[in-house]
């Protein structure tokens, strides 16, 4: 997900949802502080689809469901809301909801220039909150690297591994399966980081 720029600030959470019910624009929102999301590369595009896919159709037959960059999660209740690149969740309590999932499996975020640090750090702090949450996936999409934190037990341990090989399986072992990087970047051709803020002309 592209980075998130401040509008304004202290919004209460019913103003931050009428906004985001009334607007064009995607927002996340952080004890009152109300940010809007830029736009994406086509390879990050890429990437997302290729994921939600994949999860998809692990999912699907498991009577659990698959979301992608428009659906907002709860990472603490009445203080933050995000936009991850995709999630899953198999909460029936989710499937109540009109636009928030409160209870993912796995949150997945595609990282780019702008967001990188915003991913794997601040959100990396507020997703660790989420009591259901068992996996957290980032995807670089200059080059072929996964990483993945996953939950260990009932301690609240999160253990860290990276991929960075085509051949690589990304392991959700408690789920029952794995993801192959070579899918994860399936149709992708990598393009320079700095290639995509460049104006076509001077490419």
């Amino acid at each position: 997900m592209g980075f998130a720029l401040m509008v304004e600030p202290k919004y209460t959470i019913s103003e931050y949802l009428k906004l985001e019910e009334e607007s064009e624009i995607r927002h996340e929102y952080y004890d009152g502080e109300v940010f809007a999301m830029a736009g994406t590369t086509l390879i990050h595009n890429e990437i997302v689809d290729n994921i939600r896919t994949l999860l998809k159709e692990v999912f699907k037959p498991k009577g659990c469901k698959t979301f992608a960059e428009s659906v907002k999660v709860e990472c603490i209740k009445n203080f933050s809301y995000c936009y991850p690149d995709a999630m899953v969740t198999c909460s029936a309590e989710d499937f109540k909801s009109t636009y928030i999932v409160r209870n993912p499996s796995i949150l997945v975020e595609v990282l780019s220039n702008s967001s990188a640090n915003y991913d794997q750090v601040f959100k990396l702090k507020l997703y660790t909150q989420i009591a259901s949450l068992q996996y957290y996936l980032l995807v670089t999409q200059y080059e072929c690297y996964v990483q993945l934190y996953t939950r260990s037990g009932k301690d609240d341990i999160w253990t860290y591994q990276t991929f960075a090989n085509p051949t690589d399986q990304v392991p959700f072992d408690d789920l029952g399966f794995s993801l192959p990087v070579a899918a994860i970047y399936e149709g992708i051709t990598f393009l320079p980081e700095e290639a995509e803020s460049m104006p076509s002309e001077e490419r």
